[in-house]
């Protein structure tokens, strides 16, 4: 299904809280859209399409012709599900080393953490790809997706449960790692890791103030106990991070982590949607999980 992109203008009244919203379409012709994001004082929009481009959207309103990239024979996306491309994330010195990332889910189903290079073609990447992370995926919706730099420079990876109701397998809350699928300690977290650094054989390092640093298998976890962070983004001008959860079937919240960004936190799932009890059993103390700024139940939308 083809989609328009629209740019939202918000127009403020001069007394009180109210305002008009007007939309304006700006592009046409994409597919899926699934997330717009753009390089450092780069003017240009990079579109990703679940189903595996990256397409170049100029600010006069026209559109590429030929990807930047297309890993659409990488990719699961079958009907229905969540999978796809998901994330994109500029280095923040993307302008001289030409570095960038996805996330996507490969086609056993599984989250892949990759690092690409631009080509000689500003408008055209190189298809070789380093792969930095693999995470097994029980099931294939709460996938997360979402990458994003920090202002600390680390690379923060969203990472939903691993699907079912109720977090029936409890990934989010889970900090003890199963030797069968121990990359699956990494589901119900937000990562974060440190491109610019190698630890061992792996292709990444780790920030020091990680809180499992020093655990062997966990410590690229920053937080834990999150359902689906679909999208987070930070403040360019103050460094807060906003994250929007998934909620389950009554609650959807909102989380704001102010700088300097703390480590180690939980955002309370499966023990607490939103606000609300969810299931407890086994939870620790709620004051020791960080609650949302902001919640919504679905009788209001």
């Amino acid at each position: 299904m083809k989609k328009k992109l629209l740019f939202y203008f918000l127009f403020f009244a001069t007394f009180g809280f109210a305002q008009t919203i007007a939309l304006q379409s700006f592009a046409t012709g994409f597919s899926s859209p699934v997330a717009i994001v753009h390089p450092p004082n780069d003017v240009r929009f990079f579109v990703l399409q679940r189903f595996g481009l990256i397409r170049i959207l100029n600010p006069n309103g026209t559109i590429n012709n030929t990807p930047f990239l297309n890993v659409s024979t990488l990719i699961s996306t079958s009907p229905g599900n969540e999978r796809g491309l998901l994330g994109l994330a500029f280095h923040p010195n993307y302008a001289t080393n030409g570095i960038f990332f996805i996330n996507y889910t490969d086609t056993a189903g599984d989250t892949v953490i990759a690092k690409y290079t631009v080509s000689a073609d500003p408008n055209v990447a190189n298809t070789t790809a380093t792969i930095l992370m693999t995470i097994d995926q029980p099931a294939s919706n709460h996938n997360g997706g979402c990458i994003k730099f920090g202002p600390d420079g680390y690379l923060y990876i969203g990472m939903g449960d691993g699907g079912g109701s109720g977090d029936t397998s409890g990934y989010a809350q889970n900090l003890t790692i199963d030797n069968a699928n121990p990359s699956r300690i990494y589901l119900g977290k937000m990562l974060r890791i440190d491109v610019d650094t190698t630890a061992g054989a792996l292709n990444y390092g780790f920030p020091p103030t990680n809180p499992f640093i020093n655990e062997a298998g966990k410590e690229a976890i920053w937080a834990y106990g999150l359902r689906n962070p679909w999208k987070f983004s930070f403040n360019r001008l103050n460094g807060d991070l906003w994250i929007g959860d998934v909620g389950q079937g009554a609650v959807e919240e909102v989380n704001k982590i102010t700088t300097p960004l703390p480590t180690g936190l939980n955002f309370g799932w499966r023990c607490y949607e939103g606000n609300s009890i969810y299931n407890t059993s086994g939870c620790a103390a709620m004051s020791t999980m960080v609650f949302p700024v902001a919640q919504y139940n679905h009788s209001t939308g």
